[in-house]
């Protein structure tokens, strides 16, 4: 790996906001060739041999930090995780505190999903490790974004000119605002379907076309990113009953049956199946739900290789792939 192309990313991977279009498409192509690695009977390469990575988890998760873990043993990074119930946060320790205690141990790398909305780009700013934002509140998921772009990319060869919506609860999703956008910077058509109690204000704002009728995204859209209903995260009130959502918007088998074209649907998980989306969908021909959870490995794999220093060049990550 050359130290000249670690600005390639800068510091940190905070959002998709703040990537330029070569930058994503980078992420992407770099993917590419680490994929491989994940189908060997021996899934581990030496790029990260002597890098350590905390993954610091102040928020419940199972895919992303699973997900996490696996692309830093395969990269041979030495990891180290931490929930926040299990850690001095609990006992009142700062953020901040708790980020400069982990730095005294000389990590090189710090993965964080926090609550607050802003708690990444807090922590970036305060430590010299490479910060990467594993969700932090209703702001971004930056390495989701990137893998639900990948998975599209992979079923359509392209993603410029596609047309991608965004259903249900845009409103509490971060997932929704990595995915606005990273596909308009590629070049997607974007929308957002959803009662007006789950929408954010003004989000025509964000570029995006707004549909009332789950029916009229259906036959606008080349692809349906579905969003949970973040029931933790509401007070009440948003929906009249869970019920009434699955009528009204849910994707089901007869809705998809009367599109005029196939359409891919994705899920960032985990799914309240019977609510935004019937089980006989997620589990059919449409779906590509486990594709995304694969992809996701080889995109994380790509990020920490990239902000290591790694080149953003197929051939060079191929190299490394297959181990020249």
């Amino acid at each position: 790996m050359n130290a000249q192309y670690a600005p390639y990313l800068g510091k940190d991977l905070l959002g998709l906001e703040e990537l330029t279009r070569e930058q994503i498409i980078g992420i992407l192509d770099t993917s590419e060739p680490f994929k491989e690695i994940s189908e060997r009977a021996i899934k581990k390469v030496p790029v990260l041999r002597g890098k350590t990575i905390v993954n610091a988890f102040f928020e419940s998760s199972t895919r992303t930090r699973i997900s996490f873990e696996f692309a830093e043993k395969r990269l041979s990074a030495d990891t180290v995780s931490f929930a926040a119930g299990g850690s001095s946060v609990s006992k009142g320790e700062t953020l901040v505190d708790t980020a400069r205690n982990l730095e005294a141990m000389r990590i090189d790398m710090v993965v964080i999903r926090h609550g607050s909305s802003g708690a990444a780009h807090f922590l970036a700013d305060r430590i010299a490790s490479n910060v990467i934002n594993a969700g932090d509140g209703k702001h971004e998921h930056p390495t989701q974004g990137l893998l639900d772009l990948l998975t599209i990319r992979d079923h359509f060869g392209t993603l410029e000119g596609k047309k991608v919506c965004i259903v249900g609860d845009v409103l509490h999703s971060r997932v929704a605002r990595s995915n606005i956008w990273g596909l308009r910077k590629v070049g997607a058509e974007v929308a957002v379907c959803g009662p007006l109690t789950l929408m954010p204000p003004r989000v025509e704002e964000m570029g995006v076309t707004v549909f009332r009728r789950i029916e009229e995204a259906i036959e606008w859209a080349d692809a349906l990113n579905v969003l949970r209903l973040q029931l933790e995260r509401m007070e009440g009130g948003f929906v009249p009953s869970l019920r009434e959502y699955n009528r009204v918007f849910g994707i089901t088998n007869d809705r998809l049956d009367r599109a005029p074209n196939d359409i891919l649907i994705l899920h960032p998980g985990p799914m309240n199946r019977g609510v935004e989306i019937d089980s006989v969908v997620a589990d059919g021909p449409h779906s590509v739900i486990l594709k995304q959870v694969t992809n996701g490995v080889a995109v994380r794999m790509a990020v920490l290789y990239l902000l290591a220093g790694g080149e953003p060049d197929t051939a060079e990550a191929a190299k490394i792939g297959t181990g020249l």
